[in-house]
């Protein structure tokens, strides 16, 4: 029988499971065929088909999720409710999966496979039915012991092992250390049994080796050196094949980029992986040098059966076949099922049926791509697709049936008794099903395809002549002429719809969760009034990492998906190669289509700051440089690992830093503009809203909104503003509760060209705003996401109108909750709107000040501000908690609770935040 990630061939060797995608190979089988390609329709508009759907809601077509996309599996579900599926592995005799989960506050469950239910939790959260310390899971494992008597879990510095008793279920935890070296992190990997279980082989990530260690004594006997960031791992025979996600070793004088302390060989330009290995190890010959088989880029999993081994290779989009007995790549799977985009589908797993049917999932995909296979050599032929559920991950046959671990099982729509949804409500689902016949898997292709919007001409470029045409806002045709020349990207930091827009009444809202309404926002909600109210728009991603990625990258790379359960090695992706697609960012996307571009914090890394630059003074000198047009008494330098991105980077504009008044940003920006005028292209991040600095968090959401009006104002007062469009958008929407969905978010796009005064309610998303800024500035999609959604043409109109917009003052104090008044006096804000639900006071009634003081205390906790600053590195639901109570003077209890609670009493407390969360 075959396990999740590894399996024991006929010859009773050790195989494993797959991941990613190979560049050289004796041959190439493309998996876009006529059959996918007559399946494509020729619609150019795509992902329209979800009108006014919205995301939770079940349709003909399948339930909507977050990411442009339906989804209605084959066969019978399993929701896991407690988080997202990392990593699964099924028993020796078949009965149980355990699965690695995280974002759930467990860390560990136990299905039993023949009842069809979840056993057991494992995890730190007071429901888990066995307690163990801590959250953190590896990318791969956990794994069973040969005899199904133990199972070693996957943690930052070690492996948890665990007792496997009579009945499934796991007990007595202990832990075997695989030490830290200096400040690098074992990050384990996958871990391998030697057939008498004295042995465990593992593949440490963040080391760059694999040890063999006892199980008796849980020593480390011996070490070998491999490629960079091994993950997957297995055995066949006496050799130990090993994925290198990171690739070989950089040669003197290569261009690199860093990736947890390792400079590994890189783009200078995307800043992604240029090497893709497998090592080998031959236990045979211990003492030898591990050797390299060069598969595609990011090879992850990895699978082993009848002389072959399947190498996934994410980046790439390819299976690499590996024959063991010549040691090396024969043959190239590509399973690219849309002949509109080569990238983006993500293989995950790999497995082999007994009648020769190859599986590979295909995560971004939400399918399972269907082959015959014969052998190494013979080419695969392409069979076709099998919907799943969101981000199918692995896969293997347990009996007659095909099991597929989906990552994002249904979308953030975990069961719960809050007053709405929030990001991290994760689940993640196990399907089953019997592999239908060919014809039904063919017949099956075309729901896959409409499920992700795949059309012919989805990404169709001007040809020879056109650009003669009449510019519009949004061409037909990526190239076309357009009457906007200059886009300004400015995104936001983590609010849900509701939290901002929920008190509009002409908008889909819920006023109860309005808890940054007019008061406090009072620009934002002026410009939905001009410009347009957008109420059924979404963000994809769960967290900062995501979210950014999916705004620079119209995607989230598999390695950020699939290392969410152990941050520790990278979060925000903008320092590690690992993170970055092949086919580039946003912005050199706009350089390659000739357009210039700057940035403004985003996708920056490093801050220094000089002396005193507190946010008091930096508040005060925004004052004098806007009295007096001088520059900045605290000069700061923002920058990037990327070289591509520091080449157009405005270095004194500061990254994240909650310590940093997003008006001083906007003072900064202001003064390079007026000099130069603005690029093609110009991305911003204003992360005030962010919360968690010096002032409370209404103050801070006031100071964001004040520096986004200002920069409103002042691009629609300038020459500019006639072939201008703004897009101002969240990063994610992970901070709050929203009645619809958590990744439901405020988006605003605003120019002469905007639909105005209209409430929107079409389905967009994230990627949908990306598309279309791709089309209005001629820019290539990036990936198979990017190329499948709709430009958002139906948001724009042929009339301009050139009425600029005026800068609302705050109504809320930009200097409420500071301990200390600043040097140059308070903020005294505008009157409020009468009509409007008041501002907070920033005034703590008698009786709540004692928890209150906890929470301050908590908060100073917390890495918010400051030149190391990191966004999420607080507990998302305890700074969501302290929004709340601050946004409402300590006197409301958090929707769907009954009274103000201490850090400690929230639930969820015990869920590590995402850049915490070792």
């Amino acid at each position: 029988m075959q396990v999740t990630r590894r399996r024991r061939d006929k010859e009773g060797r050790s195989g494993l499971r797959g991941r990613r995608i190979s560049r050289r190979a004796t041959v190439v089988t493309a998996g876009t065929t006529a059959l996918a390609a007559a399946l494509a329709g020729t619609a150019v508009a795509s992902t329209q088909q979800f009108g006014t759907d919205r995301v939770g809601q079940v349709t003909g077509d399948g339930q909507v999720v977050s990411a442009d996309q339906y989804i209605a599996p084959l066969g019978d579900r399993l929701v896991l409710q407690k988080g997202k599926i990392m990593s699964s592995v099924v028993s020796p005799d078949g009965s149980h999966l355990a699965a690695s989960i995280t974002d759930g506050g467990m860390a560990l469950a136990v299905v039993d496979l023949k009842n069809w239910k979840v056993q057991q939790y494992v995890g730190n959260n007071a429901a888990a039915d066995l307690r163990i310390p801590g959250n953190d899971v590896g990318q791969e494992g956990p794994t069973y012991s040969p005899d199904g008597s133990q199972l070693w879990l996957g943690r930052a510095d070690g492996y948890q092992r665990f007792t496997v008793q009579a009945d499934g279920s796991l007990a007595d935890p202990t832990f075997v250390t695989v030490a830290a070296q200096g400040a690098k992190h074992a990050l384990v990997g996958e871990a391998v049994f030697s057939s008498d279980s004295s042995t465990v082989y593992s593949a440490v990530n963040g080391q760059n080796r694999v040890v063999a260690i006892d199980t008796a004594t849980g020593t480390t006997k011996q070490s070998w050196d491999v490629g960079n960031a091994p993950r997957d791992m297995l055995q066949v025979g006496s050799k130990l094949y090993v994925s290198n996600e990171g690739g070989r070793p950089a040669k003197p004088g290569e261009p690199t980029i860093n990736s947890y302390g390792t400079q590994v060989p890189a783009s200078q330009v995307t800043a992604a992986t240029t090497t893709g290995t497998v090592s080998v190890i031959d236990l045979a010959k211990p003492a030898e040098t591990p050797a390299s088989i060069t598969v595609g880029l990011h090879p992850t999993a990895l699978y082993a059966r009848n002389g072959a081994v399947f190498v996934t290779n994410t980046a790439t989009n390819s299976v690499s076949v590996i024959d063991t007995k010549r040691g090396k790549v024969t043959q190239t799977i590509a399973p690219q099922p849309w002949s509109e985009a080569s990238v983006g589908y993500e293989p995950d797993g790999v497995t082999l049926t007994d009648d020769g049917h190859l599986l590979v999932t295909l995560g971004r995909a939400n399918a399972v791509a269907v082959y015959k296979y014969r052998n190494p050599l013979e080419p695969v032929s392409y069979v076709g697709l099998l919907p799943t559920d969101y981000f199918p991950a692995e896969i293997t046959t347990v009996g007659k049936d095909v099991l597929v671990s989906n990552t994002r099982g249904v979308d953030a729509r975990r069961e719960t008794t809050a007053a709405g949804h929030a990001t991290h409500d994760t689940t993640s689902s196990l399907t089953k099903f019997q592999l239908p016949d060919d014809h039904a898997i063919r017949a099956s292709t075309a729901k896959v395809f409409q499920q992700n919007g795949w059309t012919k001409k989805a990404a169709e470029t001007s040809t020879k002549g056109r650009q003669h045409l009449k510019p519009v806002p949004v061409p037909q045709r990526i190239g076309d002429p357009s009457t906007i020349k200059h886009v300004f990207l400015i995104v936001k930091e983590n609010r849900t719809y509701d939290q901002l827009f929920g008190d509009i009444a002409e908008g889909n809202g819920d006023p109860a969760l309005a808890q940054y309404g007019e008061n406090v926002t009072p620009n934002q909600h002026a410009m939905a009034k001009q410009f347009g109210l957008y109420d059924n728009t979404y963000d994809i991603g769960t967290n900062s990492a995501e979210g950014h990625n999916w705004l620079m990258q119209a995607d989230n790379p598999e390695y950020t998906e699939s290392s969410a359960g152990q941050y520790l090695r990278s979060y925000d992706t903008e320092d590690d190669a690992l993170g970055h697609q092949r086919t580039g960012f946003i912005w050199t996307g706009a350089q390659a289509a000739g357009k210039t571009v700057r940035d403004y914090g985003e996708f920056q890394q490093f801050l220094t700051k000089p002396a005193g630059a507190t946010w008091e003074n930096l508040y005060c000198d925004t004052k004098t440089m806007a009295a007096t047009g001088q520059d900045t008494a605290y000069p700061m330098v923002s920058s990037s690992p990327i070289p591509s991105l520091n080449d157009v980077s405005l270095p004194g504009f500061p990254k994240f830093d909650t310590s940093v008044p997003d008006q001083y940003r906007y003072e900064i920006w202001k003064r390079e503009f007026e000099k130069k005028g603005p690029a093609n292209l110009n991305m911003f991040w204003l992360s005030s809203d962010h919360t968690g600095g010096p002032p409370n968090g209404a103050a801070q959401v006031a100071d964001n909104d004040l520096a986004t009006g200002k920069i409103v104002d002042e691009i629609s007062h300038s020459k500019y503003w006639k072939d201008s469009a703004i897009f101002v958008v969240e990063d994610d929407s992970q901070a709050g509760l929203d009645h619809v969905d958590g990744h439901r978010a405020p988006i605003q796009i605003i120019s002469p060209y905007a639909r105005r005064g209209v409430v929107d309610s079409r389905y967009y998303t994230q990627i949908t705003m990306i598309r279309t800024i791709e089309q209005i500035l001629g820019i290539k999609p990036m990936n198979q996401k990017d190329t499948a959604a709709t430009p958002m043409a139906t948001a724009f109109t042929q009339t301009p109108d050139l009425t600029p917009y005026r800068v609302v003052p705050n109504r809320t104090s930009l200097t409420a909750g500071l301990k200390t008044p600043p040097p140059c006096g308070a903020d005294v804000p505008a009157a409020q709107n009468p009509n409007a639900a008041p501002a907070p006071k920033a005034v703590v009634p008698a009786d709540q000040r004692a928890v209150a003081a906890q929470w301050e205390s908590w908060k100073t906790q917390q890495k918010l501000t400051g030149p190391d600053a990191r966004a999420d590195f607080a507990n998302p639901a305890q700074l969501n908690h302290f929004d709340w109570y601050q946004a409402h003077d300590w006197s409301t209890p958090y929707p769907g609770e009954s009274k103000i609670l201490a850090p400690a009493d929230v639930p969820g407390a015990v869920i590590p935040s995402a850049e915490n969360d070792g």
